[in-house]
């Protein structure tokens, strides 16, 4: 990536995290060979255990998937841990795994399900390495999620992860892919973080 899109790419972040009440930069490290960008906005929350965390994802999907984490190494440039509307996103632009901040940490999530998260935009960053993206988002989805059946049945402690899975293919494809006003899902969680910081 050029010097003028990794800025760019570092200003849309801090722009973004200045929205939602926390206007925290990037924090850099690496995580079993991955580049790991961390924005903590929020206070409460350790960027420790972030790593700790993503480093047990990672090292689950290492474990047991060990194909998904090769391509994985390749497919991703980084990896972005932020507050967002959703549990991951893939920014292939940037070719970027964005893991949601408060779900990494989460106790009620298992590690599995944080892997699962990750391994979905695995997914997705491959499909888009190989050139076969394609609109129809609910069939890409539906790609993205047999991998996590399949990591689910691998890894244990899976069943939550087969089983989210499990139900979202069996959706319509509005369900499956559904279309989100994002501008809607940002003021939320600005409004839950003032809630925490005040």
């Amino acid at each position: 990536m050029s010097h003028s899109l990794q800025r760019g790419f570092a200003n849309r972040v801090r722009a973004w995290a200045d929205r939602v009440g926390g206007g925290s930069i990037p924090v850099e490290y690496v995580v079993r060979g991955f580049a790991v960008d961390i924005v903590n906005s929020r206070s409460d929350i350790s960027t420790a255990e972030v790593m700790e965390r993503l480093d047990e994802a990672l090292g689950l999907i290492e474990h047991h998937t060990p194909h998904y984490f090769r391509h994985m190494r390749h497919d991703f440039a980084r990896i972005l841990v932020r507050r967002y509307p959703c549990r991951g996103a893939f920014y292939p632009d940037q070719r970027t795994c964005l893991v949601e901040l408060t779900f990494t940490v989460n106790p009620e999530f298992t590690t599995a399900q944080v892997a699962s998260t990750i391994l979905h935009e695995g997914m997705h960053a491959r499909l888009h390495a190989l050139n076969l993206t394609t609109d129809d988002r609910a069939r890409e989805e539906r790609f993205c999620r047999r991998a996590e059946v399949e990591f689910g049945k691998m890894v244990p402690n899976g069943d939550a992860v087969i089983a989210r899975a499990t139900e979202s293919l069996t959706g319509s494809d509005e369900e499956v892919a559904p279309v989100i006003d994002w501008r809607v899902a940002a003021e939320r969680i600005a409004e839950v973080d003032r809630k925490i910081a005040d």
